[in-house]
């Protein structure tokens, strides 16, 4: 017999070299995997504003920035946002469904914002209501002017055991590496349905007064994905805009009016903490900067939300936030620290499968674990290895301006199973109420590489342990 039963010196080679390909991939370190993968060291420039991926649309007063979202609970419902520059034009949408002929209208608001020398376009959101499951539906909108015509599929009727996929993008911003991670996330054969987008839109923050103008170019860069599949939006800190040196005292006014969820849909009374369904999935999405502490809204909302969810009817269960409660990276760090002692107990409590997270413009994976059992004098201050809790995943890696995170705190930390400094975008395939298959992509790879990936198994019907360590 040879090495592990193989008898030819050919086989040999064979796993000496898949052997030295698994070492060079990775390294082991007190906690998980840091990745050995090292993306060259280039500065992250935004696109100029005659880019391709910005370009107007021809004609009189044609619609821009066009986007969608889920627009109620269940998901029949779909809110259609677009822009318009030369006049308000109107606020219609034409839709039909791929089944139908027949065409119907839904009537929506226009909104305008000023933001010191800056003045929006015509800012039109309409709500279709009432829509077929699992349909594909065509809608138009600029009548009257230069109509525009786009698609979109609703999701299958909400039920425990219905399979569904779901892109994870972060701190995208509107650099060339942003354009890489949306080529990369359009061309991913998992063909990822709804984005679950966890923050940090345009970086419009980053230039002189928050220049405006760079919401619109990142209306018009997005809007190839954001007009045919919704986004699902959290709020992250630039969205903030907050410069009261300039006169602007509104937080989130450029976001607030340009991006609407439909947050009232589940009784919340903010747009920046809200929940839906879809599919088999319940998505919470939380404001980590808006108040969170005891006896504020997002507070009393999300106390009485998570007892709502049915794990019968939507077994999985999704928080999305922007600033990570577990993070091992130096920038950033414990910033999220606060709202984890919030409301971690209740994370474990109600068995969240997973978290998604941005803000550190890196990637990172937690095993499953908490720290819920300090109290101040008792000294127990350590995470632990706990099965009713969820997987963390930091995903800020969309490829921002700010450019990567590379600086780790050392060693490692035993909760981290996997991290690495590059941008890319994620996959979550529920396959039933029982399993769902995870995958990171980085930009570097082929469009079907996985540089990371995980069976999840669901904590209320197939609570086992999925951990890195037993997976692999």
């Amino acid at each position: 017999m040879g090495v592990m039963g193989l008898s030819s010196p050919s086989a040999v080679a064979t796993v000496v070299i898949v052997l030295g390909l698994v070492l060079n991939a990775a390294v082991v370190c007190h906690g998980g995997i840091t990745s050995s993968f090292v993306r060259k060291v280039e500065k992250t420039i935004d696109m100029p504003l005659d880019s391709d991926v910005f370009r107007v649309p021809l004609g009189y007063n044609a619609p821009q920035q066009v986007h969608i979202t889920q627009g109620d609970h269940e998901g029949r419902g779909v809110i259609v946002s677009w822009v318009t520059v030369d006049e308000p034009g109107s606020n219609t949408v034409l839709y039909w469904s791929e089944k139908s002929k027949r065409k119907n209208r839904a009537e929506g608001i226009m909104v305008t914002y000023k933001f010191y020398n800056y003045t929006s376009g015509y800012i039109h959101h309409c709500t279709i209501k009432n829509l077929e499951f699992n349909t594909k539906y065509y809608y138009v909108v600029g009548i009257g002017h230069t109509p525009r015509k786009f698609w979109f599929v609703t999701p299958p009727k909400v039920g425990p055991d219905v399979p569904y996929t779901f892109g994870l993008i972060g701190d995208l911003g509107q650099s060339y590496d942003s354009n890489m991670t949306l080529t990369h996330y359009e061309l991913n054969p998992a063909k990822g349905k709804t984005v679950l987008f966890v923050g940090d839109l345009s970086y419009a923050d980053n230039y002189p007064n928050h220049d405006n103008v760079r919401w619109d170019t990142w209306g018009r860069f997005t809007e190839r994905s954001t007009a045919y599949q919704p986004w699902i939006w959290t709020a992250g800190n630039h969205e903030i805009d907050f410069v009261p040196e300039i006169g602007e005292f509104i937080p989130f006014k450029p976001y607030s009016h340009r991006y609407h969820v439909p947050y009232r849909a589940s009784d919340s009374t903010a747009p920046f903490w809200y929940s839906i369904k879809r599919a088999s999935a319940y998505i919470i999405v939380l404001a980590s900067y808006s108040a969170y502490g005891k006896y504020t809204p997002q507070y009393k909302w999300l106390e009485k939300e998570l007892p709502k969810v049915n794990r019968s009817e939507t077994p999985w269960l999704i928080v999305l936030m922007h600033s990570p409660w577990y993070n091992s990276y130096n920038y950033h760090y414990m910033e999220g620290e606060t709202m984890r002692v919030m409301y971690e107990p209740w994370f474990v409590q109600y068995k969240v499968d997973v978290v998604f997270a941005g803000h550190v413009h890196a990637y990172e994976r937690s095993e499953r674990v908490s720290n819920i059992a300090y109290n101040v004098i008792n000294g127990i201050c350590t995470p632990v290895n706990d099965q009713s809790a969820p997987v963390y995943i930091t995903i800020g890696d969309g490829g921002n301006l700010e450019g990567l995170a590379t600086n780790m705190t050392e060693p490692q930390p035993k909760y981290s199973a996997y991290r690495e400094a590059s941008f890319g975008h994620a996959i979550f395939d529920i396959k039933n109420r029982t399993h769902a298959h995870y995958s990171w992509h980085r930009n570097q790879d082929g469009y079907a590489v996985k540089a990371d990936s995980l069976w999840f198994f669901n904590r209320f019907w197939h609570p086992e342990d999925d951990s890195t360590s037993t997976q692999s």
